[in-house]
This record gives structure tokens, C-alpha cells and sequence, in this order.
């Protein structure tokens, strides 16, 4: 099971990300115990130095609001980590993400809360992030009941537990594996420590987006490694 640290970009800086309201997001620096500013690039030193993460996960929160982005800083990350991958949400439809030329080492996802309708993403490349909040899923209800559209890889966004420490939504997590053993499952919001990751690892999870127990020590080195 992989772990990929999240990156939530917001006015300019790196956010500590919690319970979905994004207007009330601060400097992940303030909470932060491995790092000491919130500028995007010594965030991810600072992640790489406490373990060699092949992937990072960024949300350009303020694209996805369609209030500016963060294009240039996100272009100079992919270009001083070559050899890192990036799985990107700025928002984009999937009409956009067509005429847009990508590089290399990233790669899109289509978040269901941006998207007007519904579209087949079972031969493309791209990654989707089915979003919910409150139990409900955010966007075209089509996307859930539709799971012949989905790609491969497909992100499970629980935005309301995101940094909440009240751990992941086990059971919508373990139903979706169940019912789509040929799909790859990646739980977003919501873990604790260990006893978390070993949960989802065993009911089949492939991939876990990780901020706040990153940056508040509950999960460390030792326990990377593990995994």
C-alpha cells in the first residue's frame, strides 16, 4: 500500500486542511512539527527529508475555486523533482484536461465536485476523485452510479474528515473495494496512525492520501517503512 503525502495549496502557501471549509485553512507550518514554513517547496523538503515519497498529491484549492491558481510554483515543483510523480487537482473539466498538454511526471485528477456531467474515464490515464461530504457525493450523482466510467486508479475524498482525527470512512471504503475488485482504491481523509493504514491495507486499499498525521508525528519513519 502506498502512502502519498497531500499538498494543499491555498493564497500562496502550503494549508493544513481540515473539515472541508476551506475558507478557515491555515499555514500548515503553524501545526506543523517537521516543518518550519509553509512556502510549497520546503514543505516538500521537508516531507522528503522524513521519507523518500515516490508520489505527491497537490490541490490547487484556490483553481479549484476559481479564485486564481498556482501554476508557476506547481511547474517549478515538477521541474525540481523530475523523478518524483504528481498527481494534480486543480479543478480542470475534462474538456479542458483534453487540450491541455501535461508533463511527464504528472499526472491529472478529475474531481467529481468540479464536473457538470458525468464522462468515461475507463481508457484514459487520468485519476478520478470521487468527493464526498456529509455522506453525500459531491457533483453529478451520475458519477457514483455510473461505475463503468471510472479509471483504474480512483481516489476516495472524504472531505468533512479531512484532518478531523476521527479516522476514515471504513465502510464506504471496504464496499467499493468489495463491489470493484478491478479498480485501485485510494483513501483520502480521515487517518490517524498505524492502526489506520493497517485497517485499510487489509480490507484492500491501494493508496492513502496523508497530510495531518504527517505533519503532527503520528505517523513517523519507523512507520513508513513498514509500508
Amino acid at each position: 500500500m502506498q502512502i502519498i503525502p497531500v499538498i494543499d495549496l491555498k493564497d500562496g502557501l502550503v494549508v493544513h486542511a481540515a473539515g472541508g471549509d476551506r475558507s478557515r485553512y491555515q499555514p500548515v507550518h503553524f501545526t506543523s512539527s517537521i516543518c518550519d514554513s509553509s512556502e510549497v517547496n520546503q514543505v516538500v523538503t521537508s516531507l522528503l527529508k522524513l521519507y523518500p515519497f515516490p508520489k505527491f498529491y497537490i490541490a490547487d484549492l484556490d483553481a479549484i475555486g476559481g479564485q486564481g491558481n498556482h501554476d508557476e510554483a506547481i511547474d517549478n515543483l515538477f521541474s525540481q523533482h523530475p523523478n518524483k510523480e504528481f498527481w494534480l487537482d486543480k479543478g480542470s473539466s475534462y474538456q479542458t484536461l483534453t487540450m491541455t498538454t501535461r508533463v511527464i511526471n504528472c499526472k491529472t485528477v478529475i474531481g467529481t465536485e468540479s464536473q457538470r456531467l458525468p464522462v468515461l474515464l475507463k481508457n484514459t490515464d487520468l485519476i478520478l476523485s470521487l468527493d464526498f461530504k456529509h455522506n453525500q457525493v459531491l457533483g453529478h450523482p451520475g458519477w457514483l452510479e455510473s461505475p463503468e466510467l471510472w479509471p483504474e486508479t480512483n481516489v476516495v475524498m472524504t472531505l468533512d474528515l479531512v484532518g478531523s482525527n476521527k479516522g476514515p470512512d471504513f465502510e464506504k471504503l471496504s464496499q467499493l473495494c468489495k463491489s470493484h475488485p478491478d479498480k485501485h482504491f485510494v483513501a483520502a481523509g480521515g487517518v490517524r496512525d498505524v492502526n489506520d493504514l493497517m485497517r485499510l491495507k487489509t480490507i484492500g486499499i491501494a493508496a492513502v492520501l496523508l497530510a495531518s498525521a504527517l505533519h503532527n508525528g503520528n505517523i513517523d519513519a519507523a512507520t513508513l517503512e513498514k509500508f
